[in-house]
């Protein structure tokens, strides 16, 4: 395979100029970061996560995180720990709390680059780099502030320490610091042990004879528990001094489920996001655009090197197919669990890349994928600016209004037309380098046009301007039955009553809170929580906002003596 990235031609990226190079570097990382500051947190998960964020930084208690008055118990700090030090340098909450994320991509390209660069040649890393980013779901993580994209780096970090003392060592401190990179991730997210699961095909080789033996005792092997102690210990070892010492019965509730109900229990028994066997099928065949295309040429490809006893091909695709197994045998599955082993996919994929974009398949699949974005762009365009039936209530819905329908239906014109640009300028020609500029133009659009366009809507600015504006300045807010980003857009002025309470716990804690000031507090309240004890004729609808109507209901509207009996369902997490 050496052989192969050293004589093949490559009339693709690898073919640029060094400063060409560089200057594609440069549009990844802007495109990347497209748009920052541009938008408020939006849900599902990035508002719950910055209003723990900011929980810390206001009260100066960083070990629990708070998600309200309860804590939140669903997600190790780790990832939140990281927004509340973006915080503190950059000193603005739009800005921090995707910093974790854009910064974690940039690590997991360069990690990437670094496995493929020891493996094979710097060329193979730098196609591998640029394969993880022409990926959709890649673009999509790193511009939200989710836990994963932290994951992802961690684990691309851990897999670089243990392959280059497996395949290229031995190097006994990569494969320490490898192991406590998989610590660090483990306690980011539970699944962050992962990376150790590439000892198993390694061992397998081992026993086959197919892989030399390291030098060195087999005392070498006790790095992997120290090493993989050390990262844990950067939240378990202050967790547990809490623990030793005097505490409340907060904690001991915040150990029991975050150490056993969300990690084992979740995944045995999981609770929500319940799928088939063949969830992931889908995930790869849709968000891992456009690069799961080339699957029918690559599979064979890499069951010919499998059969030749490579090593390199073994280790990075057997950690693969054990990570898809693992989360497939779980019920609970969602899009955003296998993320982890993208990143190694396209590393085995990276040494075939020169051949294979010379041929007429990838040629045309890479081409009709540009075709298929930039048509599709027009067409919503079109229908946008020019109020089409079909589309009319879709937006509607969003509670969007004529500014953010007219800038959306301006940006799909403008990335329609960019992207086909590109396709006629390149054709044929350079197939890889069309899918990685497609999206540089995607994200970019993306950044600086769609998202801050749906940000009024999907953050809740837009309900919370009314409700603030009905209440005055004066008035004071108390939130049943609410979600995250109205906590975070009331900015210091809200109460609430219970984020995992039931509804009638909620509402006879809220009644008790507006009895005391009766003139001049309101409730916040999603309309399928209203219940039987609210005089609707005072109630105010103050919007639609995340698939939800909101009203606001006076302390008048309030009817006493009155007990509710609403129907609850725990929300997913």
């Amino acid at each position: 395979m050496n052989s192969l990235a050293a004589t093949a031609h490559a009339p693709d990226v690898a073919a640029l100029r060094r400063p060409w190079r560089a200057l594609l570097c440069v549009l990844i990382a802007l495109s990347l970061f497209a748009g920052l500051g541009l938008r408020a947190p939006a849900p599902p998960d990035e508002p719950r996560f910055v209003l723990a964020a900011k929980a810390m930084v206001d009260t100066g208690q960083w070990l629990i995180p708070h998600r309200g008055s309860e804590i939140y118990a669903e997600k190790p700090p780790v990832f939140m720990w990281l927004q509340a030090a973006a915080h503190t340098v950059v000193g603005s909450w739009d800005v921090a709390f995707l910093l974790p994320s854009l910064l974690a991509a940039l690590l997991t390209l360069w990690m990437t680059y670094r496995i493929g660069r020891m493996l094979w040649t710097p060329r193979i890393g730098f196609y591998a780099a640029l394969a993880v980013f022409a990926t959709l779901q890649f673009g999509l993580m790193a511009k939200r502030a989710q836990i994963d994209m932290v994951l992802v780096a961690m684990t691309t970090a851990a897999m670089w320490g243990l392959l280059k003392h497996l395949l290229a060592g031995p190097s006994r401190a990569a494969l320490f610091w490898g192991a406590a990179a998989a610590g660090v991730g483990t306690v980011t997210k539970g699944v962050g042990f992962l990376p150790l699961l590439v000892l198993v095909p390694w061992a397998v080789l081992r026993l086959r004879n197919r892989v030399a033996p390291l030098p060195g005792g087999s005392w070498q092997w006790l790095l992997v528990p120290a090493g993989f102690a050390t990262g844990l210990a950067v939240w378990l070892l202050p967790l547990g001094i809490a623990v030793l010492q005097p505490h409340g019965a907060e904690l001991d509730a915040y150990v029991r489920e975050i150490l056993f109900r969300q990690t084992a229990t979740r995944y045995v028994g999981a609770w929500h996001h319940i799928q088939p066997a063949w969830y992931y099928l889908q995930v790869i065949l849709t968000l891992w655009l456009p690069g799961c295309l080339l699957l029918p040429k690559l599979l064979p490809a890499w069951t010919r090197r499998l059969s030749r006893g490579d090593a390199r091909y073994a280790l990075l695709l057997g950690w693969v197919v054990l990570t898809l197994v693992f989360f497939s045998a779980s019920p609970g599955k969602r899009e955003v669990y296998i993320f982890p082993a993208l990143p190694l996919l396209c590393i085995a994929a990276a040494p075939l890349l020169p051949g294979l974009l010379r041929q007429r398949f990838a040629r045309t699949v890479l081409i009709g994928f540009n075709l298929v974005l930039g048509i599709a762009s027009l067409v919503l365009a079109t229908a946008i600016l020019t109020h089409a039936n079909w589309i009319e209530p879709k937006l509607i819905g969003r509670d969007l209004d004529a500014a953010a329908i007219q800038a959306i239906g301006g940006w799909a014109a403008a990335l329609g037309a960019a992207l086909l640009t590109l396709a006629a300028v390149l054709r044929a020609r350079r197939p890889g380098l069309l899918a990685v500029l497609t999206m540089v133009c995607v994200w970019t659009a993306y950044g600086f046009g769609f998202m801050p366009a749906l940000d009024n809507s999907a953050s809740a600015k837009q309900v919370m301007h009314k409700v603030f504006a009905t209440i005055g300045p004066y008035g004071e807010l108390g939130l049943v039955d609410f979600k995250e980003q109205n906590y975070l857009q009331a900015r210091g002025r809200a109460t609430d009553f219970g984020y995992k309470q039931p509804w009638d716990v909620q509402w006879h804690r809220a009644r008790v809170w507006a009895a005391a000031y009766p003139g001049r507090r309101w409730i916040l309240v999603t309309d399928r929580a209203l219940g039987r004890c609210v005089d609707r004729t005072q109630a105010v609808t103050v919007g639609q906002a995340n698939r939800n109507t909101w009203m606001l209901v006076p302390s008048a509207a309030l009817i006493s003596p009155c007990e509710d009996k609403i129907s609850w369902v725990e929300a997913d997490e």
